[in-house]
């Protein structure tokens, strides 16, 4: 490991603990204003779904983005925990019977195994909202337009256009509805869906919160964009190859379940030369920013690398 990757592994390291503090700040049992009550059993799914787990890459984008533009803070490091908030949301409900009925993530059981179906789907639904309650509310930005642009922001990246869509074309190309073969194109729509789009967004909360102007939106819109990608193709490379020891989640399920996948398009050889191709494209994004953005770029080098 070099200079630059351990600084990237320090810094990723306290940003992870500086959104875990939030977090489980966020999800404490006593109600806040404007609520009534918070069961205690779906607050202990909550947090078991969501504590102690993860790397907290997306949180991380959006934190350092706002950072090399000079704005690193609080607003910042709520953005990132409302989206990490979002992505357990998506990981609970996926692991669901009716999805893709898995049995481990981070390690441990799933939620749905560890409690129940009906407590899973609540506690999905309940992570999910919280994360627009926490971008709307006034100590994310005491500007009411940032807030507004983060709550569009995410709920695109999230919703029908976007993550959700994405998981209806995958459950499409299981061969579930009807659906033919999916091209090349198809696939990475798909993916850009899917993973990407929240990936993408997480940098771009970075810019709204640091209010970008519109060079650093675009430079850094290509490096999300570029990054995501990057992130899926690592994805299914490491579903083919690595153990579920090491993912801390069933390995091989892509195959079984005959998702559509870069790896299956193109072959392992040359989806692994995607993956660095689109890891080089996002570290080319950031030019305009110089050493600077050295985090960022040390963050694709990871998405591409990283072996769970």
């Amino acid at each position: 490991m070099d200079a630059h990757d351990a600084r990237f592994e320090d810094r990723l390291t306290v940003v992870a603990g500086e959104i875990e503090r939030l977090l489980d700040s966020l999800l404490a049992g006593e109600p806040q204003a404007g609520e009534i009550a918070r069961p205690p059993r779906l607050v202990e799914a909550m947090r078991y779904t969501v504590l102690g787990g993860g790397k907290r890459l997306r949180p991380f984008l959006a934190v350092e983005a706002a950072r090399l533009l000079g704005r690193a803070g609080p607003g910042a490091l709520r953005a990132g925990a409302a989206i990490e908030l979002l992505h357990c949301y998506s990981l609970v409900h996926d692991d669901l019977p009716s999805m893709d009925d898995d049995d481990l993530r981070r390690g441990k059981p799933t939620l749905h195994r560890a409690f129940d179906e009906a407590t899973a789907i609540l506690a999905g639904d309940a992570l999910l909202t919280l994360a627009f309650d926490v971008l709307a509310d006034a100590p994310t930005d005491e500007d009411a337009t940032v807030r507004a642009e983060l709550v569009l922001g995410l709920a695109r990246a999230a919703g029908l256009g976007g993550m959700v869509g994405g998981q209806m074309l995958d459950l499409a190309a299981e061969g579930r509805y009807a659906a033919g073969p999916l091209g090349l194109g198809d696939i990475r729509r798909l993916q850009a869906m899917k993973t990407g789009a929240l990936i993408a967004f997480s940098v771009e909360a970075g810019a709204i919160v640091g209010r970008a102007n519109e060079g650093q939106r675009t430079a850094l819109r290509a490096y999300g964009r570029a990054l995501g990608a990057a992130f899926q193709v690592a994805d299914d490379i490491l579903d083919r190859e690595a153990s579920a020891e090491t993912l801390g989640k069933r390995a091989g399920k892509d195959a079984e379940k005959g998702k559509a996948t870069l790896v299956d398009a193109l072959g392992l050889k040359a989806a692994r030369a995607e993956r660095d191709r689109l890891a080089g494209e996002a570290v080319a994004a950031l030019a305009p920013f110089g050493a600077a953005a050295d985090a960022l770029r040390a963050a694709a080098r990871f998405a591409a690398e990283r072996q769970s």
